[in-house]
């Protein structure tokens, strides 16, 4: 009826290998996570930041909220300056661009 005390205290401690055991599925599920989300999810950071470095005059962008418009003016400070319709001319943050639709045409060398 009642439990003994020796019957209580029967457990061994964990010893190293089953510790690294009951670690593997979690070690193992970072490390699927690492290559399935957060890989892809900086190589399109990287490619987007390559993007908006890369805008000049005369390319035609679409921004997020979904304005199409060519580049008038690159600033430095961040910002472009782009005409949506002709003399309409807005200005928006070069991270806010997110599909460069045409390239201007490169200068001859």
């Amino acid at each position: 009826m009642f439990v003994s005390p020796a019957y209580a205290q029967a457990a061994a401690p964990a010893g190293g290998a089953q510790m690294l055991a009951q670690f593997a599925p979690l070690i193992l599920i970072f490390v699927i996570m690492y290559f399935l989300m957060i890989r892809p999810q900086q190589k399109r950071v990287r490619e987007h930041r390559n993007m908006v470095e890369a805008l000049r005059r005369g390319d035609t962008v679409v921004t997020q909220g979904g304005i199409i418009g060519k580049v008038s003016k690159v600033r430095d400070d961040g910002e472009l300056e782009v005409e949506i319709a002709d003399g309409i001319k807005v200005r928006i943050v070069r991270s806010t661009v997110s599909q460069v639709i045409s390239k201007a045409d490169a200068p001859a060398a």
